[in-house]
């Protein structure tokens, strides 16, 4: 600095490049940085220290030329960044986009971030198979048995029980005729209801639907187990009668050519031989009921 108090441009044409108030140059003599320098920069810096905001007249010149260095540079850049060759730029967004992001920005920022949770992959439960040996076929429902209206004058019981014989003897391959004859038998022995006897208290012990007192006859031919016919249990069954019937039926040489009442007499040996006729058109009736 002169001591005419103007400041001494080190970049001017007449300043001296190693002159400085209180930065020592590197450039300078030994003697004078051991001498003068510490000295009068150690005073510029404490002054400096003191009164940071002081005037400086030296430094005046030099800070208005670098701010309007800067501001010419400032300019000059902003006006390269705008409008520079090959610079891609976006429109600037509007007033109301500009509002709507500051708006989802600070709910984004208010809100808790936490990471959502990993939903868990629907699994569908796969079906069993059940093996075919396992499966257990459905029953098959029995078939009810027909019910057959009642003909030639007789009540439910009774039809049901010409059916039994009629059954039974169809069982036994047993023709028309035979069929005939067997129902028009029971019809004079029981009138086609399953008898137990008064005598053999035992035949009570069974399904029955009337009670006689002809010795010890039972059942729907009114057959006597003391004649060897069967047991008290066997004949008190209808089928198992009738089929004891038949069977001694068959036995009769020319049975099918007899007359009704004959055939049956020829089995039963009835003291009225001639009382199973009465019977024989009602018991064809009922036997192609059946049969129908």
């Amino acid at each position: 600095m002169r001591d005419d108090g103007t400041l001494d441009d080190q970049y001017g044409l007449d300043g001296a490049i190693d002159r400085s108030d209180d930065i020592p140059s590197t450039v300078r003599s030994t003697d004078s940085v051991e001498t003068s320098t510490p000295r009068r920069s150690l005073r510029t810096r404490l002054s400096g220290i003191a009164n940071p905001f002081a005037a400086r007249p030296g430094r005046t010149k030099l800070a208005v030329a670098t701010g309007a260095v800067c501001c010419l540079g400032l300019v000059g850049f902003s006006q390269v960044g705008v409008g520079g060759v090959g610079d891609s730029t976006s429109p600037a967004p509007s007033q109301q986009e500009v509002a709507q992001r500051a708006a989802l920005d600070a709910a984004s920022r208010g809100m808790a971030r936490q990471a959502p949770a990993p939903a868990s992959p629907t699994v569908s439960p796969t079906p069993t198979a059940t093996p075919a040996a396992t499966k257990k076929p459905k029953p098959k429902a029995k078939p009810r048995p027909k019910r057959i209206v009642p003909v030639a004058g007789l009540d439910q019981d009774q039809m049901d029980n010409a059916k039994k014989i009629v059954q039974a003897g169809r069982e036994m391959g047993v023709p028309r005729r035979g069929l005939v004859i067997a129902v028009a038998t029971a019809m004079q022995e029981s009138n086609l209801y399953n008898y137990a006897s008064g005598v053999l208290p035992e035949s009570q012990n069974y399904p029955h639907q009337a009670i006689g007192w002809d010795h010890d006859s039972v059942g729907l031919f009114q057959q006597r187990p003391s004649s060897g016919w069967g047991t008290v249990g066997e004949l008190m069954d209808p089928e198992y009668a009738t089929k004891a019937f038949l069977s001694a039926l068959e036995e009769i040489p020319g049975w099918q050519d007899m007359a009704l009442t004959d055939a049956a007499q020829a089995v039963q040996v009835s003291a009225f031989p001639w009382a199973y006729a009465q019977h024989e058109w009602r018991a064809t009736e009922v036997v192609s009921a059946i049969l129908a």
